[in-house]
């Protein structure tokens, strides 16, 4: 496969890259055609194999692909020779292309056209390859839950962080004119070796007040105003449009009481019960889980999610007002599933060393020795600590070299046995390693 254009956004190569998904994509195990995938892309004269394709959608395609250097990152693929394609491409290209910067939004490394042996050309996208998407962490935390206990959502210390995360995101998106127009969880995704969540998808994108895309947001995540938008649209009517960027605020909004309910509420906002208040069933929900974590403040999160929530856009505020809501003022703990959920370069393994051997010098670096051989098997270790004392007192900290081979220590550590006892395997944030920082988790 020969390259006929490119364009390299960056003077180098991205490193351990991160994942990029399409709006409208399903996940990877669901209907996709895996043998008709291609296998190698050649960028900016480097052939780069396709490991495999984790999104398709009716106008492009996403596929996992690696170069020789061991480097990761995704390529999307538009379809060939259609005005859907073609279009697509130009749009989210020009977007990424004037928003490129900032961290919490996903980096464009650069675009090139892509012949086939078959003759085709496609125009593709070279893109930051990210990891769970918020998507999936819905559906985890919900297979995750017991029989017979009430539904659980995520975190405080999790919703806060993709909270803050998303609305910087907003702020700078929206501070250069432009508007997302399809925020919703499978749009938001992890990055492991910057830890935190990234924006992705600006195919419907606009600029603020120039609107060229008339049907905008997904269906649960779509703020009244653009569903008015849509109906006159489809019934043919033209109107002036009415929406801004309080779009995405809205769509923030549901995707955090999703997150803090721990379910699709895609029927609820549908319902005449929301329509006739939403705030109501704001109130409502938190009510219901009150019991649950009476100690914490929830009452600042319900506030800021029912400020996203006002009918009138108007009201809704701007991204950057939200940041200042009292809800990120809260020092939050991490519990320990969401540091089974985020991948990061360093292993936390558990369950592993009793207090004697920590306090027998020789024992002690017999064990660092034992498990720092272990952990590299599985990737290259650039560090190992075992703190004496709390917090962090006998849990085995493993720095990898990337979040690939961490996850891959993940999994296969997970369940193993070392000295007779079950290994049990999380991720932990890399910066609060660094500045030897101990999580004492909410189990």
């Amino acid at each position: 496969m020969l390259v006929s254009e490119s364009r390299l956004l960056s003077s180098s190569a991205p490193p351990s890259m991160a994942h990029c998904s399409e709006d409208r994509i399903p996940p990877p195990h669901v209907g996709v055609d895996q043998s008709m995938k291609p296998v190698l892309f050649e960028i900016f004269g480097e052939m780069w194999t396709v490991q495999s394709r984790i999104g398709q959608g009716v106008s492009a395609s996403v596929y996992r692909v690696s170069s020789g250097r061991a480097a990761t990152a995704a390529v999307k693929e538009f379809q060939a020779d259609t005005q859907a394609g073609d279009y697509g491409y130009h749009k989210e290209r020009s977007v990424l292309e004037h928003i490129q910067g900032h961290k919490n939004i996903v980096t464009l490394y650069g675009v090139f056209t892509n012949h086939s042996c078959l003759g085709i050309s496609t125009h593709c996208l070279l893109l930051e390859l990210l990891d769970v998407s918020v998507s999936e962490l819905l559906v985890r935390r919900s297979s995750a839950v017991q029989p017979g206990r009430l539904q659980e959502g995520h975190s405080m210390w999790l919703i806060q962080h993709c909270a803050r995360d998303i609305l910087e995101a907003l702020a700078f998106l929206h501070g250069e004119g432009y508007v997302h127009a399809d925020l919703k969880p499978r749009n938001i995704l992890w990055s492991a070796d910057d830890e935190c969540f990234k924006l992705i998808d600006f195919g419907l994108s606009f600029k603020q007040g120039n609107q060229d895309v008339k049907y905008i947001q997904t269906d649960g995540y779509r703020a009244p105003e653009a569903e008015l938008q849509n109906s006159l649209a489809q019934a043919g009517v033209e109107a002036d449009s009415g929406c801004t960027a309080a779009v995405d605020l809205w769509s923030l909004g549901v995707i955090l009481l999703e997150m803090f309910s721990g379910k699709k509420l895609k029927d609820t906002v549908r319902s005449q019960e929301w329509k006739d208040s939403s705030a109501a069933v704001v109130d409502q929900i938190f009510t219901s889980k009150s019991l649950l974590c009476p100690a914490i403040p929830v009452y600042h999160l319900r506030d800021l999610i029912k400020s996203m929530l006002r009918h009138d856009p108007k009201l809704r505020g701007a991204a950057g007002t939200a940041l200042l809501s009292p809800f990120f003022s809260i020092p939050f703990a991490p519990h320990i599933e969401d540091l089974v959920l985020l991948p990061s370069p360093v292993l936390r393994l558990l369950n592993l060393i009793d207090d004697s051997h920590l306090h027998n010098e020789e024992e002690y670096e017999d064990i660092m020795e034992d498990m720092k051989e272990e952990c590299q098997k599985y990737g290259s270790v650039v560090s190992l600590l075992i703190p004496k004392e709390n917090p962090g007192k006998g849990q085995v900290f493993v720095e990898y070299a990337n979040s690939s081979d961490s996850k891959e220590a993940q999994r296969l550590l997970t369940g193993r046995t070392f000295d007779g006892k079950f290994v049990v395997a999380t991720f932990y944030p890399l910066s609060a390693y660094k500045r030897g920082y101990f999580y004492q988790t909410v189990q």
